[in-house]
C-alpha cells in the first residue's frame, strides 16, 4: 500500500493535489498541534473538506496532545485510519477502542526512539502500527534505518499468527529507501516529497508500488 503524505503537497490546492495522486491506497494527513510536535498544520475542518473532495480513503496521523479528546471526531467524520502517538497518552487502549467504536481503524504510532516492547501486549487493540522513520514534525527528513528492527519484530509476529495488524512506515520513504523497508516487512508506505516532489505524482505512486512489491518477492536460488 502507498499512502502519499499531503504534508508535502500544496496546501492551497489540497483537492487538486489529492486527485493528482490517483491510484493511491490511502492519503496520509498529518495533523500537528504545535504542542506534541513543533509544527502546526491542519485540523478537523480541513479533513472534513478533503473527505468531500476525494474518494481515496484518508489516513490521519494525529501528532497531538490529548488524542483521546480529539481522535474519535476524525473517525466519526469518515476517516478510514486514525493514528495517535503512544507517547501522547497514558491510556492507549481506551483511545484505540474509542476510535474503533466511532467507525475507523485505530492506529498506534511510535517515534524512532520509542521501543516496541512495552506496547506488545496491547497491539491486539489496534489495526495499524505506524513506525516513524524520522522524528515527527517536519517533512523532507532522512530515513533512519535503525527503526527497521521494530518492523522485523512486527512482521514476525504477524506472519506467525500472533498479531493481526498493518505495519506502516512514515519518514524518508523514496525510491532509494523503500526496498529496505519492504524487505523488512512493511505493508503501507507513507511517502511525501517522493510523490509530491515528482512531476507526475500518480506515476511516482505506481513506481513506489512496483519497487515495494519487488522487494517482497521471494528470491530463487
Amino acid at each position: 500500500m502507498i499512502a502519499p503524505s499531503l504534508l508535502s503537497a500544496d496546501f492551497a490546492r489540497l483537492g487538486e493535489e489529492a486527485a493528482a495522486a490517483h491510484g493511491s491506497d490511502w492519503l496520509h494527513v498529518d495533523v500537528m498541534d504545535n504542542h506534541f510536535v513543533p509544527n502546526l498544520t491542519l485540523g478537523l475542518p480541513v479533513v472534513q473538506a478533503l473527505l468531500r473532495a476525494t474518494d481515496i480513503p484518508l489516513d490521519c496521523h494525529l501528532m497531538i496532545t490529548e488524542p483521546g479528546r480529539w481522535a474519535p471526531a476524525y473517525a466519526e467524520a469518515g476517516v478510514r485510519n486514525v493514528t495517535f502517538h503512544a507517547e501522547a497518552t497514558q491510556d492507549p487502549v481506551s483511545v484505540a477502542r474509542d476510535i474503533r467504536a466511532a467507525g475507523a481503524r485505530a492506529g498506534l504510532a511510535l517515534k524512532p526512539g520509542t521501543p516496541l516492547e512495552p506496547y506488545l501486549a496491547i497491539l491486539a487493540e489496534v489495526d495499524t502500527l505506524l513506525v516513524m522513520s524520522v522524528e515527527p514534525g517536519f517533512g523532507g527528513q532522512s530515513f533512519m534505518p535503525e527503526v527497521l528492527e521494530k518492523v522485523r519484530t512486527l512482521r514476525g509476529l504477524v506472519d506467525t499468527g500472533h498479531l493481526e495488524l498493518l505495519v506502516e512506515i512514515d519518514g524518508g520513504i523514496n525510491a532509494d529507501t523503500i526496498h529496505a523497508a519492504a524487505e523488512a516487512g512493511v505493508d503501507c508506505f507513507v511517502a511525501g516529497s517522493a510523490v509530491y516532489g515528482a512531476e507526475d505524482p500518480a506515476a511516482a505512486v505506481a513506481a513506489l508500488r512496483v519497487a515495494a512489491a519487488a522487494a517482497r518477492e521471494p528470491t530463487t536460488a
